[in-house]
């Protein structure tokens, strides 16, 4: 079921399209490909409110095209550029678009947050905020996922995820995660789900508040998307298999995970441009 702020999204797109069929005449063969690509978009992107403006983070969706020909990626980014431009001046909203770059169709991911600053966050945080943490960093799960997590699901030494399209898969849990689930649950006692407030269970956008703000504090600036992103970088530079980061994030296809091998590859590849003797000095 899709969170309140992609109903929300869809709404708006729903206004956009006819729009841009009644008011600015555009061919219907338009129509519909703009139609397609922003139904695909809101089908995986992030849409939120931070600071007085809304967030529309395309990353997922940018991995879901990136094996799709050039020409079609710039379509799809250039319909999401209409409604983006529709939603400032004819919705007044104020809008920010993620990783929505026309020039740069490359397949790239988000840098991943260094071990280090995950550390010290999580060295300065309370029982809530180090879960939070753990439980977006230590098992990669999307926001989505973690907003329907409940206390059923978790059985000792595994959890049961929730995944895209119901598909659920049973994914290890850390020593240290679960240390701090027993000394969570014994302080907040949630009933149903994992993170609640006033009995019910905290949708995406409180829990990434909570996130954000924890990060903030010690002048970082996090997205549960990024350390997603984190989980699978670091994972892949500590040895782990490629075809077990891809069960543990998920994917449905090898393909959206295959880019973190080639951010490995590349980073490896710059590790040894600046450790070679014979790259040194000319």
């Amino acid at each position: 079921m899709p969170s309140a702020n992609i109903v929300l999204l869809q709404g708006y797109i729903a206004e956009f399209i006819l729009y841009i069929k009644k008011v600015r005449g555009y061919t219907n063969d338009t129509v519909i490909t703009y139609e397609i690509a922003l139904r695909q978009m809101s089908e995986v992107s992030e849409f939120y409110e931070e600071d007085r403006r809304w967030i529309l983070d395309l990353t997922p969706f940018r991995l879901k095209i990136a094996r799709i020909n050039k020409k079609s990626i710039r379509t799809k980014l250039s319909a999401i550029h209409s409604f983006a431009r529709y939603l400032r001046d004819q919705q007044n909203i104020p809008l920010e678009l993620i990783a929505d770059d026309l020039t740069k169709v490359p397949q790239t991911l988000p840098k991943p947050i260094e071990e280090v600053y995950i550390q010290e966050v999580l060295n300065h945080s309370n029982a809530m905020e180090e879960l939070l943490v753990l439980m977006l960093y230590g098992l990669g799960l999307r926001i989505s996922e973690l907003s329907q997590v409940r206390i059923e699901d978790i059985k000792k030494e595994w959890i049961v995820v929730h995944g895209k399209g119901n598909h659920e898969r049973q994914m290890p849990l850390l020593p240290i995660l679960q240390s701090s689930l027993e000394i969570y649950l014994k302080e907040y006692t949630p009933k149903i789900y994992l993170f609640e407030k006033k009995d019910k269970g905290m949708n995406q956008a409180q829990l990434r508040y909570i996130l954000q703000k924890l990060f903030k504090s010690k002048g970082l600036k996090a997205t549960p998307h990024q350390l997603r992103h984190s989980f699978a970088t670091h994972l892949l530079d500590k040895g782990a298999r490629i075809s077990d980061i891809s069960e543990l994030l998920g994917h449905h296809s090898m393909a959206s995970t295959q880019l973190y091998t080639k951010l490995g590859n590349e980073k490896k590849r710059l590790e040894y441009l600046n450790a070679h003797p014979l790259a040194m000095g000319g």
